[in-house]
């Protein structure tokens, strides 16, 4: 009798640890759903993906109104192949520095990703890669892209295709 008891507490037990497990498992699923939907600010150190994207303190942000090459894109200049999509990145992570970066949440796109205006300090990433030519504009900075343009900076500087365009004939969603 003393066997049954101890036997049926320990199925409880099992039954009581796998409900508890269940619960951790959907309340970290609803707080990762609930960080991919906030749009709120973030703030922090941050990592170039590309020379459009970033983690900021561990999130994925995308900075709006830019489009820059894919990292694989391969532009010309005087002639020769350039990687243009590893320069754009690069020139992300000259801009950023190691230092703080503050992005404004503005929306989240459709890959889960935070679309924000960006900053180190007062300067405007968004806005400096497509001054710099590294970026084309996609919905903003228009005059600055012209700026780039008419100046032969970044990818202006040779020839390339713009990167919404690259993507589309390669099918890979952006």
């Amino acid at each position: 009798m003393v066997s049954m008891v101890f036997r049926g507490r320990t199925w409880r037990n099992r039954w009581v640890s796998i409900a508890l497990l269940a619960g951790l498992i959907a309340a970290a699923f609803l707080v990762r759903q609930l960080e991919q939907t906030d749009v709120g600010d973030v703030e922090g150190h941050a990592t170039a993906i590309d020379g459009d994207s970033l983690y900021v303190a561990g999130r994925e942000v995308r900075l709006q109104g830019i489009d820059a090459p894919e990292g694989q894109q391969v532009c010309r200049r005087g002639g020769a192949k350039w990687e243009c999509g590893e320069a754009a990145t690069q020139e992300l992570t000259a801009l950023i520095g190691g230092q703080t970066v503050r992005c404004e949440g503005l929306e989240i796109d459709k890959h889960g990703r935070l679309l924000a205006l960006c900053f180190v300090g007062n300067l405007n990433l968004n806005q400096e890669m497509v001054i710099r030519g590294f970026a084309v504009a996609y919905g903003r900075y228009g005059s600055e892209e012209r700026e780039a343009a008419n100046s032969n900076r970044g990818l202006w500087a040779g020839e390339f295709e713009r990167p919404r365009d690259w993507r589309r004939e390669r099918g890979i969603g952006n």
